[in-house]
């Protein structure tokens, strides 16, 4: 009988895709790969080591599968992901429960290291360079089947002074396109109907093997594929948006009209000390060519509030720049002190409550903001991929090509005749409700 592995894959989807590459691996290998972690014999933990809540999300989950472990419920702990990556001795000296832990560039080797767990072999440590970890080869897709991640790159070279990702996943590198265009023929294959782009740092695909961006030559070759629908880009950094970018997204039909910018602020001093390469100037006169030249565009992006020597004054200046601009989805995250960067050893540092308080009064603005925006919709009729059906809600609920997958709204929807799963529907909109949208099938 095939060992059952089981896998938990944390944080964020350039993470997910690793954990489908090890599925596929270990199913490769003769292993059963089970959905629910916790009926197997084996459980994988993919963590998430970015920020202080990420880690204890991870930490939990991992204390979690130690105690089935300790009941007999499952036979062996296995750590990988990016929390094994950033502490290499701390994570198996103070949680004994790991049977191994495993860093990115040794998680090719997943099957090897559980084989070695069930023949007896005695506790794993594993990593090996960081520009081992694949970056493509088959992969087991855990999103719903209508939808897939692609990761175009591995790696930042960005070295912004809060984060610790280019100590973690190293240098960027980029894949050859030949091998993106693959990968997605496959996904197209199967089914896939939303092709969702993502890396550290999309815009900056192709500069390492080509000599300079080639994300708009990219997307042009991916629509070219048939079957996909929806194509989707996520993180782009706003210095990045070029020209050819706004125009490829503008003309081709399948690339939705979505941006995902993670400006992080907006004051010049602190932009500075985040060692970011855009100011305000700049980053609203990319808003403003944006909404000129795709009125119906969709802008999300992300804030970090109480940055190291954030003033009252630059916090209000960030305020005003939130109700101002009216982003159509933006999520706002409390500074996370990271050991090991730039920002932890600055001066000025604030108070963890002073922190939050300002990320939550940004988040109150941004909800009054995407009511507005929400009421605006009634009366529209949405194109909307059906996800399932919400038995508490009693009607089925879906997104349109301005939500993201995971990240942003719903919409949440009636209809005389059962759409299937992945299956798009035209929903005339009627009501809102915080983030999401209400309405029925026409």
């Amino acid at each position: 009988m095939a060992v059952r592995v089981g896998m938990v894959s944390l944080g964020c989807p350039k993470n997910q895709v690793d954990a489908e590459h090890m599925m596929w691996s270990l199913r490769d290998s003769g292993f059963e790969i089970v959905q629910d972690a916790a009926l197997a014999d084996v459980a994988v933990i993919n963590t998430c080591g970015f920020i202080q809540s990420a880690k204890q999300e991870a930490i939990e989950t991992i204390l979690e599968f130690g105690k089935l472990k300790e009941e007999g419920r499952i036979k062996a702990l296995v750590v990988t992901g990016c929390l094994s990556e950033r502490y290499k001795d701390e994570v198996k000296a103070e949680i004994p429960e790991a049977d191994a832990v495993v860093g990115l560039g040794s998680q090719k080797d997943i099957a090897a290291v559980i084989n070695g767990i069930i023949r007896g072999d005695g506790d794993v440590c594993a990593y090996g360079k960081k520009e081992d970890l694949k970056l493509d080869g088959g992969r087991i897709i855990s999103t719903e089947p209508f939808y897939a991640y692609i990761k175009i790159a591995e790696g930042c070279d960005n070295c912004c002074s809060y984060c610790a990702i280019p100590s973690i996943r190293g240098r960027f590198r980029s894949r050859p396109m030949e091998s993106v265009i693959e990968e997605a023929k496959w996904l197209a294959s199967v089914g896939v109907k939303e092709l969702v782009v993502v890396a550290q740092d999309t815009t900056r695909y192709g500069e390492d093997l080509y000599g300079e961006p080639k994300l708009a030559e990219l997307l042009e070759e991916l629509c070219r594929i048939d079957g996909f629908r929806w194509i989707r880009t996520l993180y782009s950094y706003p210095e990045r948006i070029t020209d050819k970018l706004i125009q490829t997204v503008k003309t081709q039909d399948k690339l939705v009209k979505y941006f995902d910018i993670p400006i992080q602020h907006c004051c010049d001093e602190i932009l500075r000390k985040m060692n970011r390469k855009s100011d305000k100037k700049s980053l609203m006169e990319l808003i403003e060519k944006l909404r000129r030249e795709i009125p119906d565009v969709t802008l999300r992006t992300t804030l970090i509030a109480g940055f190291p020597g954030e003033t009252e004054e630059q916090f209000e200046e960030l305020c005003r720049f939130v109700k101002e601009v009216q982003f159509d989805r933006l999520g706002c995250f409390a500074y996370s002190p990271e050991e090991g960067t730039a920002a932890y050893e600055m001066d000025g540092q604030l108070d963890e409550k002073t922190r939050e308080r300002r990320a939550e009064l940004i988040m109150d603005e941004q909800m009054r903001i995407s009511d507005r925006l929400n009421e605006q919709k009634i009366g529209q009729t949405l194109e909307v991929v059906a996800e399932g059906f919400d038995r508490y809600a009693e009607c089925w609920f879906g997104r349109s090509c301005q939500d993201a997958p995971e990240i942003d709204g719903k919409i949440f929807f009636t209809a005389e005749k059962k759409p299937s799963v992945g299956e798009f529907v035209k929903v005339k909109i009627e009501d809102v409700l915080d983030y999401d949208l209400i309405g029925s099938v026409v």
